[in-house]
């Protein structure tokens, strides 16, 4: 059975009056595997729901595989399913191609019989379907699931657990066309990096919306950038690295050639300016010669004005064709604050059930990542650090300025708008100097939202963009890429670079820690190793 490429042409899409797909088209052909990346807001998931039609659009059309699967925010079993009836649902058509072959090797006499045969083997083949049971177990193994008895209810499941569930449903179900939104939410490392194995070999096409960056790169084979752009959605053939060169060498000829044109324009309103001054020779006129000199005075002011008309032309040509300058990445807007010595010491800090920490000195300059699973302590750290938790054993400069971005942001009054809290947060003569839409952490359009209204991740966005403006002497950030797309990650790491003030940042964030050249402590929840990459020796400590 021949694979058929998943195709959309010129989709439309809209809601509330606001166009979020204008004209979008994609072909997936059976091994392309295609990453949507963009902003918050840019269509990614809109795109994948009229992929696997269960949206529709305004304009334009998709020609899909009869079999695509499409990975649900909600799964469509009823809470009394167990694990078992999800897997043998995802193994039916597997099971189903194997009884149609043995049905029809009985009788392969004559050529229909034999092209009907041909094509269900050529679907087997597909399926990988005399190994799809074993390959059921080991798919929920590598996914997480191992130790979840296949009699298990779906209502006892964690939310992550039945997403997982879903997941390894489609993976067994080699569907010709996946359409992913987020796979890696809820995955440990190991589950993300079996994943990518699994869709490396998938046959068919794949359509994935992701954040992850070190998924990009591992799966991906071409990249669709929905973010706005004069000729609409950029798609680039390659890995995620390959995207990222791209993009800096883009940047770096942009602002080139910027910086040129505008040096070519100084040169030529200076230019302009000398010779309008230039209105008559630099002489005085004898009486003898005035007839001559008037003359002379004549042709020297029409070569000037011919000249001055010249080069308003070009200066007006190149003002009209102009590259804007480029938009100014996410970054610090003034360094953070300098602060001599140790910023904060703790000594034998206990939070019970949450954090034991026997040695651990902030110093000015310090750029350290906290690394470790879930309930390993991390936030906890960080609330120490901040001072949001009294405990024993924590010595803090007297004046420090410290700030902190934790995953669940809260503002004090919801009814303000983000601009009026932004606002009310920095003053107004900060606000002149760094605008709030200047940083491209927030679309136009949610500014003028009650912070109360906003999303988990726009609320981060929102107060992300605070500490950008205002930055303090200790910054703390919990998960800061979460909700960030991958451009904004990029720049952000970027500002986290050497420089004063300190860093101290927890994350889960694949792509961040295996770039990462600070220091860096390893916590769990028995045990936490500082490993300190200035030289000195890796220090541990256990409780």
């Amino acid at each position: 059975m021949a694979e058929t490429a998943l195709v959309a042409h010129e989709l439309v899409r809209g809601f509330g009056g606001r166009r979020v797909l204008d004209g979008v088209s994609l072909t997936a052909a059976p091994g392309r595997r295609i990453g949507l990346i963009g902003e918050n807001g840019a269509g990614k998931s809109t795109l994948l729901r009229l992929l696997a039609g269960t949206d529709q659009p305004d304009g334009g059309t998709v020609r899909r595989p009869p079999d695509p699967g499409f990975l649900r925010q909600e799964m469509t079993f009823p809470d009394t399913a167990t694990v078992a009836d999800v897997v043998a649902d995802a193994l039916a058509g597997a099971r189903a191609v194997l009884a149609d072959l043995e049905r029809l090797a009985v009788d392969l006499t004559d050529d229909t019989a034999l092209a009907e045969y041909a094509e269900r083997l050529e679907l087997a083949q597909r399926l990988e379907a005399w190994d799809a049971d074993r390959r059921a177990g080991v798919v929920l193994d590598g996914l997480g699931l191992g130790d979840v008895t296949w009699e298990r209810a779906l209502g006892t499941l964690s939310g992550g657990q039945r997403r997982r569930l879903a997941l390894a449903a489609l993976v067994v179900r080699r569907p010709s066309a996946l359409l992913l939104d987020e796979p890696t939410n809820h995955l440990d490392d190991a589950a993300a990096a079996f994943l990518e194995e699994q869709l490396r070999g998938l046959p068919g096409a794949l359509v994935v919306a992701s954040h992850d960056r070190a998924f990009l790169d591992a799966v991906c084979t071409d990249l669709l950038d929905l973010d706005p752009a004069v000729d609409g959605p950029v798609r680039f053939g390659g890995t995620y690295s390959e995207y990222l060169r791209q993009k800096r060498a883009d940047r770096a000829r942009w602002e080139r050639q910027h910086a040129e044109e505008q040096e070519e324009l100084a040169e030529l309103r200076g230019s302009l300016g000398l010779i309008a001054g230039r209105v008559a020779p630099n002489r005085a006129m004898r009486d003898s010669d005035k007839m001559g000199y008037g003359v002379r005075a004549n042709r020297v002011q029409s070569q000037i004005s011919r000249r001055v008309r010249n080069a308003t032309r070009r200066l007006e040509d190149l003002e009209r064709r102009a590259v804007p300058a480029p938009p100014r990445p996410l970054g610090f807007s003034a360094p953070l604050t300098t602060s001599a010595g140790e910023l904060v010491s703790l000594r034998r800090v206990r939070v019970p059930g949450r954090l034991a920490l026997d040695l651990l000195d902030v110093r000015e300059g310090d750029r350290l990542l906290v690394t470790g699973p879930n309930g390993a302590g991390k936030s906890t750290l960080l609330l120490v650090l901040a001072g949001r938790l009294e405990v024993q054993g924590v010595r803090r400069q007297p004046g420090l300025s410290v700030g902190l971005l934790d995953q669940d942001t809260t503002f004090a009054n919801p009814r303000l708008t983000a601009r009026a809290t932004y606002g009310r947060a920095l003053g107004a003569e900060r606000v002149a100097e760094v605008p709030l839409d200047s940083l491209g952490l927030l679309h136009r359009w949610d500014l003028g939202k009650p912070v109360g209204a906003l999303s988990v991740g726009q609320r981060r966005r929102l107060a992300l963009a605070m500490l950008v403006a205002s930055p303090p002497q200790l910054l703390l950030l919990d998960e800061p890429t979460n909700h960030l797309s991958p451009t904004l990650c990029d720049e952000l790491e970027d500002a986290l670079g050497p420089g004063p003030g300190a860093i101290v940042l927890a994350s889960h964030d694949r792509w961040l820690r295996s770039r990462w050249t600070g220091a860096e402590i390893s916590m769990s929840k028995s045990a936490a190793q500082v490993r300190h990459l200035r030289g000195s020796e890796p220090d541990t400590t256990e409780d």
